[in-house]
């Protein structure tokens, strides 16, 4: 008989209090609303979250929004900010997979600001439905992306449902409601990747799981087993069948998952994080080798069968299309020694030298997989043969920077932040806003955080 997940975690949600969140939880939470709001700030002036704005037409005042200066309801709110927080792709990334602060993030701030919580129940909600969403993503050793399934949209709304349930204080029966409600909100294709879509994943996320807790508080009803019912969420989702719906939950009072089981990596590029090992690989053979451009004759990539599928586009036109290209990675990494948002526009992309140095890479699957990170090889490799013969290789590559493991220093945190917010063109005052956000835990409300992303 399978574990009555939906009802144990409607009874975690409810059971956390501000007090039960550990310091180091509380930083770890305040570092990702830093990296997510910065994120969302620079990709407010995209086309896709300008798009989801303009259909909606938003006219509530309940929630601030990062497109413009004005307001909307909270749930048109967390739609669009939630969609240009993954806009360019430059959020973090859980190390089982998908991106959990671009559907947090936005739900929360536009729940807490419509009910006036504090600081602390910001945490408290992020740091609850941080553990929904990992403890469903650990129940599958087989990697949703290789069925099709965008981790980030189907398990983002369920995780934002928990968090908004938590922020509102929900009973056990309404929070266990608010998740399952969500779970038939869950989608988001792989296929729509290097596109608008994408980034619709994590908006449409973050209005369903804050909907559903609305729904939920209000005596909307769904299936009390609809995560882990045979033909259930779990089992839907599922790449081959091979999911854990018997065991209880891995909560444990002093191992929070954002802390262990399944931490969260910056990332220091604003591409897909399969493409990140070998960013860095080039980088450093580009710096180390002062690599000349056009004395290159070919680029090998070794990758695992996984990511190579996940960067489907290997002639991109577009600086969408190009976050999601391993050729354009390799091309603007060893053509111009970076990989900013500067690269990521079309006019970059369709520069004549890009263009042909794309032409130059091919990629080599290695099969071998690395046990501590799901979906990857064992190492990547980045080999660059040059027209003379000689061959510039990055060697065995196992870590990125900006992971768990090679973390981004609290100063490099900060000038990803600033140029993020720089980026934005909203006129924020950088400096002030990273205060607040990073002392998030003592406000009494977030009067004085939405004050600090007005412009002026």
């Amino acid at each position: 008989m399978a574990f009555p997940l939906t009802a144990e975690l409607g009874r975690f949600v409810e059971r956390i209090r501000n007090e039960d969140i550990p310091a180091e939880v509380a930083d770890k939470v305040c570092a990702a609303f830093v990296d997510t709001v910065g994120v969302m700030i620079a990709g407010r002036q995209e086309p896709a979250p300008q798009i989801v704005q303009a259909m909606l037409a938003p006219a509530g005042t309940e929630a601030m929004l990062v497109t413009g200066t004005g307001r909307a309801s909270a749930l048109d709110a967390a739609w669009i900010n939630g969609t240009a927080a993954h806009a360019l792709d430059y959020d973090d990334v859980a190390q089982q997979g998908g991106h959990p602060s671009a559907v947090l993030v936005p739900a929360i701030l536009a729940e807490a600001e419509a009910i006036g919580a504090s600081g602390a129940d910001v945490i408290r909600a992020y740091a609850v439905g941080y553990e929904v969403f990992a403890e469903l993503s650990r129940r599958d050793s087989d990697q949703h992306h290789e069925k099709g399934w965008h981790p980030t949209g189907i398990f983002g709304p369920i995780g934002a449902a928990a968090a908004c349930a938590a922020l509102r204080r929900l009973d056990a029966e309404k929070a266990s409601m608010a998740i399952a409600l969500s779970a038939s909100q869950s989608s988001g294709l792989t296929a729509n990747f290097g596109t608008m879509t994408k980034p619709f994943h994590a908006g449409r996320g973050a209005h369903s799981g804050l909907a559903s807790a609305r729904l939920a508080a209000l005596g909307f009803t769904a299936g009390p087993d609809a995560l882990e019912h045979r033909p259930g969420f779990l089992t839907a989702v599922s790449p081959k069948g091979r999911v854990d719906i018997d065991s209880p939950p891995a909560f444990k009072a002093d191992g929070w998952a954002i802390l262990d089981r399944n931490r969260l990596a910056v990332k220091k590029y604003p591409m897909c994080y399969c493409a990140h090992r070998a960013l860095d690989g080039a980088l450093d053979l580009k710096r180390e080798k002062a690599i000349d451009a056009v004395k290159i004759d070919w680029v090998k990539v070794s990758l695992s069968p996984r990511n190579a599928q996940i960067l489907l586009n290997h002639a991109p036109r577009t600086g969408l299309e190009a976050k999601f290209s391993i050729e354009f990675a390799m091309a603007s990494t060893l053509g111009s020694g970076r990989a900013g948002l500067g690269e990521l526009q079309d006019e970059f992309v369709l520069r004549p030298d890009v263009q042909a140095l794309m032409k130059l890479v091919s990629v080599e699957e290695d099969p071998r997989d690395d046990p501590r990170r799901p979906g990857y090889a064992v190492h990547d490799r980045v080999q660059v043969g040059m027209k003379d013969g000689t061959v510039h290789d990055s060697g065995a590559i196992a870590q990125v920077r900006g992971d768990p493991e090679l973390p981004l220093k609290v100063e490099d945190l900060k000038i990803k932040f600033t140029d993020c917010v720089e980026a934005g063109k909203a006129g924020i005052n950088a400096d002030r806003l990273y205060a607040a956000l990073i002392s998030l835990r003592q406000s009494a409300d977030l009067k004085s955080l939405v004050a600090c992303m007005q412009p002026g």
